[in-house]
């Protein structure tokens, strides 16, 4: 029998990143996939980034992943969004060039020795002693292995819906995984089922862009990867339109057909990205609602409608898209589609994504119930350096929610699972301030570099860029300005908002070494201009990582605690939290069922 140390299921943005850090760490790797031409695909919006999103890419590259560069190698239209409020909220975004990204991601996995491919549909998990041992593919052949990482995306017994049209699918064209999927539900994990939507696309050739306003990106664009200098690859223009009454009119016409409205699809969708008919239907009092068109790539024919998610009919599909101005003579290359699919509860998860009930085996991106590239990405890296450090048996990497916002994700996801598909904003950290895009390299890069993911080639380029970033907070603290005719430390003037630090280090004022405006100016300015809520922020994380460091054996039953209530019993026990503070996140436990825990855990302990 053939087998290898890790293989991975799928080769999506979770797939690749968890093939590729696995590999890079020296594990002999295998991606279990039905055709190298689909790796790395954006199946909808075909951009990277965004208002929380693009933390998490930078943390992905800061890690030693592979998104951030990708991007920037392939990226036609960049922006960096909420440039007008604090750098907590920074983030970048970026349009992609569909099938570039693609193309990139698949030469750079082949490029690796490492990471050898299994073409075939995977079937069933192998299980010897209770934990993983192999991969049967749906014709027979099975291949061991010693961890086993399944990232299917929207393929568990996937459904795609067209108006009253259905057709078992993982989305267009492509079948779904029945097999793989009932194979899991033999080991009585928790399920659910989600749905996802994607719009129309239309044929370039037959648009009157005239008609639009054009929204331009940054210049120069902003990169994503630390490592990446200028980006110098022609960028493109995007283009704006609004809905219509004619287009509403036509919605609430023909609501009836929608499966999200006839009771055909009993998936859950994403409340923060709506289709058009919720939009329609579900905010009234809007006249209209703003929609993006977005080229796939520089020479691509397809352009996507984004905002115009819908399931209805083909042929109603044509008359909304009609009726936006503009759109008059538009060729609709394939209509938009929703697809219902299956996802684990995460909450079967502990926080190295490796599921409690099957060891060695690891679960990420949208399988978890989560939405989006970037999310998927982030769970695909964490997932693939953890079966990795399994397979070499050393300790896990798990990262804390005040340490970065992978950590948020994945707590989010283990202790309070899914009720709709998880999608990351700023405000679920509560640590925003210390989890900046400019400092994603300072918080995580050593990370990578002691799980033996960060090569000597970005430790170079990182441990220069430390000692710049602290170069240039001695230079700010033994510096003296003038302000106003007023003479004053640079560290004092920085804190006042008017002053602009830029100008004083162009001016010859503030001698500062500055590679990367947005990493080393950021950095420095951010250390100083918010000094106190740093401060604050980093006394409230001692606090809270305290109660995080008191641990809850393993072993502990919550059965027989005097005053724990039985529902509290249940909650507590479905997600066996590990620390005190994880019991406090899981929803519905109460304060005061903490602290009887806490109580008694102290008492078996003897302390």
């Amino acid at each position: 029998m053939r087998g290898h140390e890790i293989i991975v299921i799928g080769a999506g943005h979770a797939g690749v990143e968890a093939a590729w850090a696995a590999a890079r760490m020296g594990r002999d790797v295998a991606i279990c996939t039905l055709s190298r031409d689909t790796v790395a695909h954006m199946p909808c919006n075909p951009a990277i980034g965004g208002t929380a999103k693009g933390h998490l890419v930078r943390e992905i590259d800061a890690l030693g992943g592979l998104m951030g560069r990708a991007i920037d190698a392939t990226g036609i239209q960049f922006k960096l969004l909420n440039r007008s409020r604090g750098p907590a909220v920074w983030s970048p975004r970026a349009q992609a060039d569909k099938r570039d990204y693609s193309a990139w991601v698949r030469k750079t996995l082949e490029s690796e020795p490492r990471i050898s491919w299994i073409i075939g549909r995977a079937g069933r998990l192998v299980l010897e002693n209770g934990r993983i041992a192999g991969l049967a593919l749906e014709d027979g052949d099975t291949y061991r292995c010693d961890a086993l990482v399944v990232t299917t995306g929207t393929f568990l017994n996937g459904l795609v819906h067209v108006g009253l049209e259905q057709r078992p699918s993982g989305r267009a064209g492509e079948p779904p995984s029945n097999d793989l999927a009932e194979s899991l539900k033999s080991y009585d994990f928790s399920w659910g089922r989600l749905k996802t939507g994607t719009p129309p696309r239309l044929h370039r050739r037959s648009i009157d862009f005239t008609r639009f306003q054009e929204a331009h990106g940054d210049d120069p664009p902003v990169p994503f990867s630390f490592l990446t200098g200028a980006i110098e690859r022609r960028q493109i223009a995007c283009h704006v339109v609004h809905t219509t009454d004619r287009v509403h009119a036509l919605v609430r016409e023909h609501i009836h057909e929608s499966p999200l409205y006839n009771g055909q699809i009993r998936g859950i969708g994403p409340r923060y990205c709506p289709s058009l008919e919720d939009k329609v239907m579900r905010f009234p009092q809007r006249e209209r609602h703003q929609i993006f068109l977005e080229p796939e790539g520089l020479d691509a024919d397809e352009i996507y409608v984004n905002g115009y998610s819908m399931s209805l009919p083909a042929a109603t599909q044509a008359a909304i898209v009609h009726a936006l101005p503009g759109l008059e003579d538009a060729e609709i290359i394939r209509p938009g589609y929703a697809v219902e699919y299956d996802f684990i509860q995460p909450t079967e998860l502990d926080r190295t994504l490796q599921t409690r009930r099957v060891p060695g085996l690891f679960l990420a991106g949208q399988i978890n119930g989560t939405s989006g590239y970037e999310e998927a990405g982030a769970q695909g890296l964490i997932a693939g350096i953890n079966a990795a450090l399994q397979v070499t048996k050393d300790p896990a990497l798990v990262l804390g929610r005040d340490e970065a916002y992978i950590g948020v994700l994945i707590d989010d996801l283990t202790i309070r699972g899914c009720l709709e598909p998880y999608r990351m904003f700023t405000s679920r950290a509560e640590h925003r301030l210390l989890l900046r895009i400019d400092n994603a390299d300072l918080r995580m890069t050593p990370s990578g570099r002691r799980v033996g993911l960060v090569d000597d080639l970005r430790w170079a380029a990182f441990f220069e860029r430390r000692e710049r970033f602290e170069r240039n907070v001695a230079r700010v603290r033994h510096t003296s300005v003038s302000v106003d005719g007023q003479r004053m430390p640079a560290a004092r003037a920085l804190r006042q908002p008017e002053v602009d630090i830029s100008e004083l280090v162009r001016c010859g004022q503030l001698p500062l070494d500055i590679r990367d405006p947005l990493v080393d100016l950021a950095s420095v300015e951010t250390e100083f201009r918010y000094e106190g809520y740093l401060r604050r922020q980093a006394e409230a994380v001692d606090r809270l990582r305290r109660q995080e460091e008191r641990m809850i054996p393993a072993d502990f039953t919550f059965e027989g605690i005097a005053g724990l209530s039985r529902e509290m019993v249940e909650r507590l026990t479905a997600v066996r939290p590990a620390t005190l503070g994880q019991a406090s996140r899981i929803p519905g436990v109460t304060p005061a069922a903490v602290a009887l825990v806490a109580a008694h855990v102290s008492g078996r302990l003897g302390r």
